[in-house]
């Protein structure tokens, strides 16, 4: 599916050399997790995010020591666009847009008046670098609490536009969005509020997600739900773990929906029933495993069903699948069987049949 035919119109904003919004891909990101001052781990861990797939990396630039460090990251062979993030000291942000960062994320409302906003404003504008302004539910001023009572979704939104106004009042647009909030509902509607709000690009997330269990659940249905109406043009699932996996489980949802823009492999699969007479699971995780292993010319779908009796008519939209009988199976193209193999040789065989597509 082609998400540029149904997605929101935003504004097309460069971040290193990607863009971000109007009819750029989706980009995945995530954030470096060890301490910025050390050069030679953030650089390792950067790395490891680029062959992860990670479109853009955030690091934290709590001092100047950080800020050399990312100067360190921005004069090495990292390819992938580092934003800093800042919290409170204006300084930073001025100092960080100097050392290369690619984009800076800041709250404008929290590092001081229009001379320091006007100051931060006119460091990225020199550097030619977006402002990503980041809202999420602990950091809203007292005056919006106030108003709303908590964090609620217009608080949000309404935040977030605040936020906006301080930066366009100096005739700053390069601007990108978020409003994340741990409540997925909440997050839900505020980016629903704000995409009818205005039309810069949304940077999607649920905050605080937590763990693989629950945060990939909040953050596949969170952001999934957004991006299904359009809505979102960079995200991040955020989880209590590593980064990497980060970047793994945000490529994994923009191809499961069909919306990135490499060729993929999609594998469809049955649950299994008392009709299954092989290790299906074992094979499928197999089959997973193999997945680098296929390289098709565009985007396909691999079905692994566990029977013959409805395998290759459920699964017949298919472009190559195999329906397991016992100890063999049959092997299928776009649901007209073409063979029987041997069970051993399933995997091998999917991936050679991957690799003519």
């Amino acid at each position: 599916m082609n998400y540029n035919s149904f997605r929101k119109k935003t504004r097309k904003i460069r971040v290193g050399r990607l863009f971000v919004g109007g009819d750029a891909p989706l980009t995945v990101q995530s954030m470096t997790n060890i301490p910025s001052e050390d050069f030679g781990a953030l650089y390792g861990q950067i790395k490891s995010l680029e062959k992860c797939g990670c479109d853009i990396v955030r690091m934290t630039v709590p001092n100047l020591a950080s800020v050399e460090t990312l100067r360190k990251i921005k004069e090495s062979d990292v390819c992938v666009p580092v934003v800093a993030d800042i919290h409170f000291d204006y300084r930073l942000a001025i100092a960080s847009a100097k050392a290369g960062a690619d984009k800076i994320r800041i709250n404008p409302g929290n590092i001081g008046g229009d001379e320091r906003v006007k100051a931060v404003v006119d460091a990225c504008g020199s550097a030619g670098i977006p402002i990503r302004i980041g809202v999420n539910s602990g950091s809203l001023e007292r005056e919006i609490l106030a108003k709303y009572g908590s964090p609620t979704a217009q608080a949000l939104a309404d935040s977030a536009m605040h936020h906006v106004s301080l930066l366009e009042k100096f005739g700053f647009r390069d601007i990108i969005v978020s409003v994340k909030s741990s409540d997925v509902r909440t997050m839900i509607q505020a980016y629903r509020l704000l995409s009818e709000m205005c039309d810069y690009p949304l940077h999607l997330g649920v905050t605080e997600a937590g763990t693989d269990r629950l945060g990939l659940v909040k953050s596949f249905v969170g952001i999934g739900s957004l991006l299904e109406e359009g809505i979102g043009d960079t995200l991040r699932i955020s989880l209590t773990g590593a980064p990497e996996r980060e970047a793994e489980e945000g490529r994994r949802l923009v191809d499961a929906l069909s919306l990135g823009e490499k060729n993929t492999v999609n594998i469809v699969s049955c649950p299994t029933c008392g009709r299954t007479k092989t290790d299906l699971i074992g094979i499928v995780n197999a089959v997973e495993e193999h997945i680098g292993e296929m390289h098709p010319s565009r985007k396909i779908t691999v079905a692994i069903m566990g029977c013959a009796v409805n395998g290759p008519g459920e699964a017949r939209e298919a472009d190559v699948g195999v329906a397991c009988g016992d100890g063999n199976a049959l092997l299928f193209r776009k649901g007209v069987t073409v063979g029987k193999i041997d069970e051993r040789d399933i995997v091998q065989t999917i991936i050679k049949e991957a690799n003519k597509l």
